[in-house]
Order: structure tokens, then sequence, then C-alpha cells
């Protein structure tokens, strides 16, 4: 049994606070941000259509009760499905999430913030819903937008400073605290319930990282995210049935998240609350492949023209990286699944120099059976630079670097290239939005005939009424019912 205390509640956290305050009294005026979200948003979708031609993905999602539709519920873009919005935040963020191609957020803790669409969207979208039956204004676009700045910058700013993968707790706990926030609002909570939501997410506790490593590497890494997402709306939808929450979730001797999850060791929001996440967060759009490896494989597809040819004659491939990137994803093999290979540096290297190119399909079969993968992987070695760390965790660099060099038994060796920073990267943001477009128009024709996609691509990158577009207007045009 817990101690008897005098009955009083205490003052909620002081992070609990800020984050309450900042969803509900932030007014967000970055023009910068703005764009990027709309950005965020347009890649999210191409992601979730990307997953839908992916089995493994469709066959989780949908009514626990087969062929259950929920009246006014939410439309899951691409597909048939009307659901509850907690079942509509788990489909949406495990289509955005699954194929590992959508926006990541790196510093002592690492993500991908466009997670919390799932539960923005399906909040927004059976609101909006509810709304209008009743005569009232729906959401419109501007506001989920304005929501995925703030989800953005509660789960980046977060991660700044509070490393829980040191820990062995994964990432995602920083989605369900983002999302319980800002879905708390959206379902129309005050501070109380806001406060409740994100101090509900905090009692959870996070889940451990086993799913990511080997030997255990999984598809759950596919769908943790979702299961985040959903999970906040369900405790955002209690919040706002008067569910009074816990207001020293993190701070209580012994029980709290901080005692408890992070050795004694403080929840910090690293920076004041505004827009600096959504202005920076790094879009993946050349391939799909874990991002601290982007730029070795950006590396190595230069190198491929030079080595394609030359593969028997290679003695040593040498791989610079960051910490983070040798601590994560630094896995030889052998893999069990595609998830394992996704994950390995070596094997997405392996891969550009061998095909000149990385795709979804180079984790499959049958080219995870090509010998030659293994081969090279053999002839790799895999060290830190130290400079690479410390720009990594610069605030005015977030560098993600990378160098590849290979080195042929005749002594000769190739020139020494370095990547810095990934295509969708903020430094090389305009170099990057053409591939965007790209990676959009190809993913929505995976889905919907050529007029309909044409019609959607223009809407999300080039329509100036997007914004002021009814969020449920938006997830009938992207439905298939």
């Amino acid at each position: 049994m817990g101690e008897t205390g005098s009955g009083a509640r205490p003052a909620p956290d002081a992070v609990l606070v800020e984050i309450a305050r900042y969803v509900l009294e932030t007014e967000i005026a970055s023009p910068v941000a703005a764009e990027a979200a709309r950005l965020a948003l347009a890649d999210s979708l191409a992601c979730a259509c990307e997953a839908l031609v992916h089995p493994d993905c469709t066959e989780l999602i949908g009514p626990v009760a087969p062929g259950t539709i929920v009246p006014g519920g939410v439309r899951v873009p691409g597909t048939s499905l009307v659901l509850d919005p907690v079942g509509g935040a788990f489909a949406i963020s495990a289509l955005i999430r699954w194929l590992d191609y959508n926006d990541t957020w790196l510093a002592k803790e690492w993500g991908h913030p466009s997670d919390n669409f799932g539960a923005i969207l399906a909040v927004a979208d059976y609101v909006s819903r509810q709304r209008r039956a009743r005569g009232e204004q729906p959401y419109r676009v501007r506001d989920v937008l304005t929501a995925a700045i703030k989800a953005y910058e509660i789960q980046g700013v977060l991660a700044l400073e509070n490393s829980l993968n040191r820990v062995g707790f994964d990432h995602v706990q920083f989605v369900k605290v983002a999302s319980a926030a800002v879905a708390a609002a959206l379902w129309g909570g005050g501070f109380a319930e806001v406060v409740s939501a994100v101090s509900n997410a905090w009692v959870d506790g996070p889940a451990l990282r086993t799913y990511r490593h080997f030997p255990n590497t999984g598809p759950r890494k596919s769908w943790a995210a979702a299961d985040a997402t959903s999970r906040a709306v369900r405790l955002a939808w209690l919040a706002l049935r008067g569910e009074p929450g816990y207001p020293t979730a993190l701070s209580a001797p012994q029980w709290g998240f901080q005692d408890v999850v992070l050795r004694g060791q403080p929840v910090v929001l690293a920076r004041p609350l505004g827009s600096y996440v959504m202005e920076n967060v790094l879009f993946k759009i050349a391939f799909p492949a874990e991002f601290h490896g982007q730029t070795a494989v950006e590396a190595a597809l230069r190198l491929h023209p030079l080595v394609r040819d030359r593969l028997e004659e290679i003695a040593e491939i040498v791989i610079e990286t960051q910490e983070s990137a040798k601590r994560i994803i630094d896995k030889p093999g052998p893999f069990a699944n595609p998830a394992d290979r996704d994950h390995s540096l070596q094997y997405m290297t392996a891969v550009a120099l061998l095909y000149g190119e990385l795709r979804y399909e180079h984790y499959l079969e049958p080219i995870a059976s090509d010998p030659r993968i293994p081969a090279l992987i053999a002839k790799m070695r895999v060290i830190e630079n130290p400079e690479f760390s410390r720009d990594y965790l610069d605030p005015e660099k977030r560098s993600i670097a990378n160098a590849v060099q290979v080195v042929f038994r005749d002594g000769s060796r190739t020139e020494r290239v370095l990547v810095e920073y990934p295509i969708g990267h903020p430094r090389r943001r305009a170099e990057g939005l053409p591939l965007l477009r790209q990676k959009l128009a190809r993913a929505l024709r995976l889905v919907y005939p050529e007029r309909r996609a044409a019609a959607l691509e223009h809407l999300l990158l080039d329509d100036p009424g997007l914004p002021d577009l009814a969020v449920d207007q938006l997830l009938d045009a992207l439905h298939r019912g």
C-alpha cells in the first residue's frame, strides 16, 4: 500500500506546467516553421502511401472487430478504413513510420517527430466531424500544422538533453508525451486536462529498446510509435472525462519517472519551447535508412562507379562515423529481417556500393541473400571520428557526418568521401525540395489514379488554400472509401 499523506495534491512539476502552457497559450508566428510543417505533412503522407503496398504493415491496421465502421469516425489516408480516434492514430502513425522513411530529429535522444501526425490527424478529424454535426466550425489544416509544430517542439526539445537510450529505453516515450499534450488540446481540454494527459504519459513509462537491437531487432520498431500515439489519444480522452492526472509524475521520490527511469536525473527542457525543432527537422527524402547512416550511403553512392568493377580487389572499407551511429547501427550481421538490415550502417553502405542506389526492396529477398553483401561487410572497419561526434551535438551545426574510403589490395585507394549533412538537412533544404516532391508524386501514384494523385500533389504542396481547408475535407480527399 502507498503511504498515507495529508490528502493535499502538490503543484504540478514545472515541466508539466511549461508543456501545458506552451500548447495552450503560445502563438506560432514563424513562417519558416509553417512552411516546414506543410512539407512535413506532405512527406508524412508520402511515407504512408508507400507503406500501403506492404501487407506486413496493412495487416496490423484496422478495427479489432473486422468490418467495424465508426459513425463519424477517422478516415485513414489511402484506405477505406473509418476508425475510432485511438485506432485511427495507430493506423496513421504505423503507415507513416513503417518504412523508416519519415522525418527525423537527432540529439542526445533521437526520434521521428512526424510520428505525432497520427494523433494529430485522428483527433482533429474526429473532432471536426463532431463539430460539423453540431453546426460548429471544424478545425482547419492550419490548426493541424500548428499542432504539429508544437508536438515536434515538445518531443525534440525533450530529446536535446534527456537520453532514454543511455538507460535502455525507447524514444517513443517522448512521442507519447508530445501527442498526449496536443491531443488533449485538440479534444478541447484546458490546462488541467493537458497536465493530466501529459502526466499519465510519463506515468506509463517508456518501452524497452529491445526490439531495435541485435539479437531481437524486429518489426515492432515500425509500430512502436503508433502504439505511443494511440495511447496518447486514449490518455487525452480520459483527461477530458475527468481523470485528474498525477502532478509529480516526474519528481516523486522513489516512484517518479526521474528516479525510476532516469536514475535520479531530472527531466529538463533544454531551451524555451517555440518552433526550433520544426525549423530544423531532418527530412528523409533520398532513401529509407536509419538517419545516422544517411551520409554514409551518400558517400557510398559517390564511390559506386569507382568500385563496382573492382569488387574482388577490395581489401578494406573504412567508415568513419559519429558516436551515436557507432553505438546503435554498427551491426555487421547476421540479419534476421528487414528491420535488422535498415538499422545496419554496414548493410546500407554495402548495398549503396554494390547497386548504386538504396530502396526498401534492397532490405528484402532476393537482394538480402546477395552473397556479395556479407562479403563486403566483412571488409568494413567502422570507427568513431571524435570531430563528427562533437559536431553532431553542436546546436549550431547538428551535422550527421560519415566518411567512406575504399582501399584496394594493390595499395591504391579511392578518395575519402566525407558527407557532413544529409540531403534532408536544413542546410540543404533547397537541394532537397525537388526530391521531396518526387517522393510525394511517386507515393501518391502507388495508391490513387493519376488524375487524383496529381490533384492531391497540387493540394499538399502548391495550393495556397490548403491551410484554410477543413481537416475533415482533407481526410475525405485522401480517403478511398
